[in-house]
């Protein structure tokens, strides 16, 4: 019987994105690369904890869900989050940037300093640029400032992200534009804290980075793992947690965080998908026959 191995995510470093598995082995992607795994027979999704500790009762978590966690975990995780406000005095410095998705889609946040892109190569920012860096605080207040003042979310649902990769500009200045605007608004605005540097418009593109140029279309994401079920594509983009995997029914997104949490076993079968796919809309006047 095959080994059994436990995901713990996708993270992204410097070369590219990696698969990381419980007990610290990684797995570097590579566009062209084969990703093929298999849900055990008779699994089922366990909680996978949190800050690093294992579910003390191991509870069975929805398969569709994201999070991957149970109630006491989850609420244990946002205790120490400082997205979720559950941190109040850390020292580290921090940035403010606004980061773009696609059309119409611009949000503010915050990430240590110490981190660089990486949150950003997290969430699937497309393109961004530096607002400010200071206190931890300092950067919250700047982050609520902006986003009451230029109307602009602190958080994007991942399936509005996937719904404009397609239709990104080609050009990387016209990529920038929205962003270049929104700069400019942000640092006429009145009431910035005082220890907060404000940052030069500069746009960082990640089109490159994610593989997205050329790329063809996603035609469906994978909407949950089963067991016994399978997933198996060659790698052609990623972006955020997002594998663009291709497949002889077209190419699937696969949210990575639904792979953490279930025993995986080697696939070695075709480049298909037997577990649940939710097509994509199709654009209007368009008629195609069922794909999965």
């Amino acid at each position: 019987m095959a080994q059994a191995w436990k995901c713990a995510g996708l993270r992204w470093s410097g070369p590219g994105p990696e698969l990381v598995w419980d007990g610290g082995r990684r797995s570097p992607l590579s566009w062209g690369k084969r990703v093929a795994f298999g849900v055990a027979e008779g699994a089922v999704r366990s909680c996978s904890g949190a800050r690093g500790h294992a579910c003390p009762v191991r509870a069975v978590v929805p398969a569709r869900g994201t999070g991957a966690r149970c109630e006491e975990c989850g609420r244990l995780d946002r205790a120490h989050s400082v997205a979720a406000d559950g941190v109040a005095d850390d020292p580290r410095p921090y940035r403010v940037y606004l980061a773009w998705f696609g059309p119409g889609l611009v949000k503010v946040g915050i990430t240590a300093a110490e981190r660089g892109p990486a949150r950003l190569l997290e969430q699937g920012a497309v393109s961004f640029s530096w607002l400010g860096t200071g206190p931890l605080m300092a950067a919250r207040r700047t982050e609520e400032l902006l986003r009451a003042a230029l109307r602009v979310p602190d958080r994007i649902p991942y399936a509005e992200k996937r719904a404009v990769r397609a239709e990104l500009p080609v050009d990387e200045g016209e990529r920038a534009l929205e962003l270049r605007d929104l700069h400019a608004r942000a640092v006429g605005l009145g009431g910035w804290p005082e220890s907060l540097t404000r940052a030069p418009f500069r746009a960082v593109d990640h089109v490159a980075a994610f593989g997205l140029a050329g790329a063809p279309a996603a035609v469906g994401a994978v909407s949950e793992l089963v067991a016994g079920g399978a997933v198996s594509g060659e790698l052609v983009a990623a972006a955020g947690p997002d594998l663009h995997l291709a497949t002889a029914a077209g190419v699937v997104v696969l949210d990575t965080r639904l792979m953490r949490g279930w025993e995986l076993v080697p696939a070695t079968g075709a480049d298909e998908v037997t577990v649940p796919v939710r097509e994509f809309a199709k654009p209007a006047g368009h008629t195609q026959d069922e794909l999965f």
